[in-house]
């Protein structure tokens, strides 16, 4: 059942109010509107487009530059070859039904979630318990008539009122067929139009397109920038003189025929990624250089044994322990669980409002050693914004396989290695005439035994005089062989390089989900006043950095206006100018709305004396100083430095009159 959800303020939070200021703020909105709008597709306005630069810029020090990162640029366009051997083409699916009668395609999870949790808040409003989504606009939808299919004010048993809440805490862990299953048992129907719906079935969510005129070069848009990396190694490894770990990360749009778009940016077509790709070698135990720095770092962990019992609380572990205990598979999985939380605390993520969720088993790739998704909590409910995967050797492994070319690493040892080991080859003169052009396959297929096999087969050899192998592309798949084509032996080799697969740990961050989440988290209201409304952003990621303000239109204060915006492009700060006629407390008042961390005040006091206040967003408090201690202070914040409060302890405070009177009358 959903959380309830507040402001960091303990404030019910309003998403109509919180919709309405991304609307007039011009942050985003529905791509080609005057054609219509496309459902999965958005604009960025100019506070949210400088919202993500500021996050990526971020992110590129957090992780790029502090962890010695290659980065890189892949192709979006690529071809089908590359997605066939990755598996995309047959397993990159979402199940969906359909409703027959009035042809709408509905996600099966989505459905099913959308129907118990409806279900459920009618049950709570039929015993007298506040909702949680108290929002004015939910309040009177209520009082509507229900569409079709929707159950109004109904009490459940206590029974089933448990089965959904657990059904809701698990539905991870259902496949296509199970969630068939409970779609029957709980008679689960289309809500808007209150039809059954055909069972699920997978619908591939990648966008086909072609390379070339002739259409006879199939490709895709890529679905993550994951492929490009892998398919690189070589490069990768080449420039990194050959030593391993490393990690090359790449930041690019991605794009998914998502079947049932929603929820603002939470669930869109095309949308921006940036994913890590951590190589290591596999006989290290996966241990990380840096694991002892962050073993007593504690985190928000729901395991996959507590959401088995339907549990949806994390516990909060050292990450020492989680690892020491095998519940996270080892170090550097670890290690960048504590740098995501690190990362989401430096750009104001509430950490009240963010857990990490192991995968459940039948979520897991069969190639996966574990996986878990940093969640953060939104109006919406928990959403999944970073995924960290343990991907073992499976991708490097299959796209070598797939091309013939070897995606691995190649390291001189220290002392060369007396190895024995069975060997099995052809007899050329013998094979050739017999195999012809299949001979290359059927040592191919020798060649890919591994050593115990070998063994049992020489022994076979030996006593029937024959053996049978698989042969892949032959018309004829078993090939039989007799002792006079084939020998098998142990043999003695020297061995002065090693070759083998890295493995990969995987974060990968789906950015418009988590800008979305911290516009939630950073929004509030005055308690004086509901109708001002303020976007807390960290000065260190908001859009905008510094509002300057002249207390009155008045030329004589303009030569200071201009003499300060100088000197912030000087120190390259953000900033914007209101010298609109409408009091300063409704100027402040608005641009809070913006998130603007700083304001500065140019006053009649300015002319005389040199001085200037600086205003905090969130306290509305101020102190005065000097411009170059107001500018050094301002850049300290954005650089993550100092926070008002130690800016307060340095500079003097203001309680300027004629501003606070302004701001009074704004209220």
């Amino acid at each position: 059942m959903a959380t309830e959800y507040k402001t960091q303020k303990g404030q019910d939070f309003d998403r109509a109010a919180f919709e309405s200021l991304v609307k007039r703020k011009n942050f985003y909105w529905q791509s080609f509107e005057p054609h219509g709008a496309v459902k999965g597709l958005f604009d960025y306005g100019h506070p949210l487009a400088t919202l993500e630069a500021e996050f990526l810029t971020i992110w590129r020090d957090h992780f790029v530059r502090k962890e010695r990162m290659q980065e890189l640029k892949c192709a979006m366009i690529t071809p089908y070859n590359v997605f066939k051997a990755s598996g995309h083409v047959e397993k990159f699916a979402d199940f969906m039904c359909k409703d027959p009668k009035s042809g709408e395609i509905l996600r099966t999870d989505h459905l099913i979630k959308d129907v118990l949790e409806a279900r459920l808040k009618s049950d709570k409003e039929a015993r007298g318990e506040k909702l949680e989504d108290s929002s004015e606009a939910d309040a009177k939808k209520k009082k509507k008539k229900v569409k079709a299919g929707a159950v109004v004010a109904t009490k459940l048993d206590d029974a089933v009122r448990e089965k959904y809440e657990f059904l809701l805490a698990t539905l991870d862990d259902y496949t296509g067929p199970d969630m068939g299953a409970l779609i029957k048992e709980h008679d689960i129907r289309n809500p808007v139009t209150g039809n059954e719906v055909e069972p699920p079935v997978p619908v591939n969510l990648m966008f086909a397109t072609q390379i070339g005129a002739t259409g006879k070069e199939p490709a895709f848009l890529r679905p993550e920038t994951a492929q490009g990396q892998f398919l690189s190694f070589q490069h990768l490894v080449e420039y990194n003189d050959n030593k391993m770990p490393f990690a090359s990360a790449s930041v690019g749009y991605s794009f998914r025929n998502e079947l049932s778009p929603r929820s603002g940016l939470l669930r869109v077509r095309e949308f921006l990624m940036a994913e890590i790709e951590h190589y290591v070698d596999p006989e290290s135990g996966k241990k990380h250089p840096k694991f002892k720095q962050v073993r007593d770092v504690k985190l928000p962990l729901l395991s996959r044994s507590i959401q088995s019992e339907g549990g949806s609380q994390p516990a909060h572990v050292s990450i020492g322990e989680a690892v020491d205990s095998k519940l996270v598979d080892n170090e550097t999985l670890g290690y960048f669980l504590v740098r995501i939380a690190l990362f989401m605390e430096r750009i104001g993520v509430d950490a009240g409002k963010l857990r990490f969720r192991q995968h459940m088993q039948n979520e897991m790739a069969h190639y996966a050693a574990d996986c878990w998704d940093c969640e953060l909590l939104t109006s919406y409910g928990w959403i999944e914004c970073v995924g960290c995967a343990d991907r073992s050797a499976f991708d490097l492994t299959v796209h070598s396989e797939a091309t013939g070319v070897p995606l691995h690493v190649r390291e001189v040892l220290k002392e060369p290695l007396r190895i024995q080991e069975w060997d099995a080859q052809l007899d050329k003169k013998k094979a050739g005439p017999k195999f012809k052009k299949d001979a290359s396959k059927v040592q191919a297929a020798l060649d890919k035994l591994d050593q115990d096999f070998r063994e049992k087969l020489s022994l076979t050899l030996d006593k029937e005089g024959k053996i049978e192998i698989d042969v892949p592309d032959m018309e004829t798949p078993k090939i039989e062989l007799d002792k006079d084509i084939v020998k098998i032996s142990k043999e003695t080799r020297t061995v002065s390089t090693r070759e083998y697969v890295p493995n990969v740990i995987e974060p990968s961050f789906g950015i418009g989900r988590i800008l979305y989440s911290l516009m939630e988290h950073a929004y509030w209201t005055r308690e004086d006043d509901v109708a001002r409304s303020v976007m807390s952003f960290k000065p260190t990621v908001a859009p905008i950095k510094v509002l300057l303000v002249p207390l009155q239109k008045d030329v004589r204060l303009m030569p200071l206006v201009e003499e300060i915006e100088e000197k912030l492009d000087e120190r390259h700060l953000s900033y914007d100018t209101d010298t609109s006629g409408v009091s300063i407390g409704k100027r402040y008042s608005r641009n809070d709305e913006l998130g603007i961390p700083c304001g500065i005040t140019v006053d009649y006091e300015s002319l005389e004396d040199g001085t200037f206040t600086l205003r905090d967003r969130d306290s509305t408090k101020q102190v005065r100083a000097k411009l170059d201690d107001i500018l050094d202070a301002v850049e300290s914040m954005v650089k993550g430095k100092e926070t008002f409060s130690d800016v307060q302890k340095r500079l003097p405070a203001y309680e300027g009159k004629e501003e606070k009177e302004e701001e009074a009358k704004a209220a």
